[in-house]
């Protein structure tokens, strides 16, 4: 079992270049309005630093096409990611795949809601409620997991060190995706918890208890 692992909300240059050497799998870079929230010069200079090994994703929410369509010609992310109301329509009109985060801090079905984006390439599941922004530090009943999905599916929300083991022995995602629960500060990331969290799903994806999903 391989669990991909998204470190997002990088601001600063040596949280990238800390990233890329523990060999995550994507680095998101964020656009919406948020503490974590980047200008497009300071974004491609950390978009510069990011390796074609490792997956850039520009986060966004409820934006203009004419923002979005700038951020992906200016800043050329791998994925979008859209954390808003979009619609399909909207989110597959930039001509990059893209992951739309759903908010599962209230009652929503992932399968359902997963069902009105036939275009997506895969999701976020985050502990947000319907409106919200996600980032609050806070998680989700893991159990709601959609094992059977036939997309990438990345769980986030509340996620640490201490946390994210319990996280994939339950869940077994495809994936898990953490800001706040590396950060210092809003946006400064602390590199022994970026360490600590990286060793922490090696260790749980290499336990016999975390299953076999691939």
């Amino acid at each position: 079992m391989h669990t991909r692992i998204k470190l997002c909300g990088m601001t600063r240059p040596q949280d990238v270049r800390l990233a890329v050497e523990l060999g995550v799998d994507y680095i998101g870079l964020i656009f919406a309005r948020s503490p974590r929230q980047l200008g497009i010069e300071q974004a491609i200079a950390l978009r510069s630093l990011i390796p074609d090994s490792i997956g850039a994703v520009a986060l966004v929410m409820d934006q203009s096409a004419d923002a979005v369509a700038a951020i992906a010609a200016q800043v050329q992310p791998d994925l979008l990611q859209f954390h808003g109301n979009e619609d399909d329509a909207f989110c597959a009109g930039f001509g990059l795949p893209f992951l739309k985060a759903l908010p599962m801090g209230g009652a929503l079905q992932a399968e359902a809601a997963m069902a009105g984006f036939p275009s997506a390439w895969g999701f976020i599941l985050d502990s947000h409620v319907p409106g919200g922004a996600g980032g609050s530090g806070k998680s989700f009943d893991w159990a709601r997991y959609p094992h059977d999905a036939a997309r990438p599916c990345m769980l986030a929300g509340g996620l640490t060190a201490e946390t994210v083991g319990a996280a994939i022995t339950a869940a077994r995602p495809w994936g898990v995706d953490v800001s706040s629960g590396i950060e210092s500060a809003p946006g400064h990331k602390d590199h022994q918890a970026m360490r600590r969290f990286v060793a922490a799903v090696r260790a749980a994806e290499a336990s016999p208890k975390a299953g076999a999903v691939v």
